[in-house]
């Protein structure tokens, strides 16, 4: 995880947007599963990349954070906005030890994820999906569906 931590601060953090390709070689030597060429923004935060798996069109955007303690798969043309928080990990409050929880998040195909929206845990979003912006994700979200808020719920 330090290896990780140092290899993004050092060889990609200061990179301009067209070094994408370098960036995604980092986050290949690192573990992470891509396919065709997605965006990954020089500011986005990455916990775990071997927990990243990512298809050809999709994008992550500006200080986006995908906190990969479990898997995140990111469909094609996916595109998680800004500031948004992609979050796998949680504690189980019933146990008095509080101890990690962990499960994975799928987002499908051709999925917005909006500026500074939350996703929690064990959360599939399906294809064509919009999230809005500062919107709290904490039920899964059918294919074509629209939901905003806190917690999002659907819009028409």
């Amino acid at each position: 995880m330090l290896l990780w931590e140092w290899a993004w601060i050092l060889l990609c953090v200061w990179t301009p947007k067209p070094f994408n390709p370098w960036r995604l070689l980092i986050l290949r030597i690192f573990g992470a599963k891509i396919h065709g060429s997605p965006f990954i923004h020089q500011r986005a935060r990455i916990q775990i990349p071997w927990n990243l798996e990512i298809e050809e069109g999709a994008c992550v955007g500006d200080r986006a954070h995908l906190y990969s303690l479990d898997l995140i798969c990111l469909g094609k043309e996916c595109i998680v906005a800004q500031e948004a928080y992609l979050c796998t990990g949680t504690h189980d409050f019933s146990i008095e030890t509080r101890p990690l929880v962990t499960a994975p998040i799928v987002v499908g195909a051709n999925v917005f994820i909006g500026t500074r929206a939350f996703i929690f845990p064990g959360i599939s979003l399906g294809e064509g999906a919009l999230v809005g912006a500062c919107s709290v994700v904490t039920r899964s979200v059918a294919a074509g569906a629209k939901v905003v808020g806190s917690p999002a719920s659907p819009i028409s």
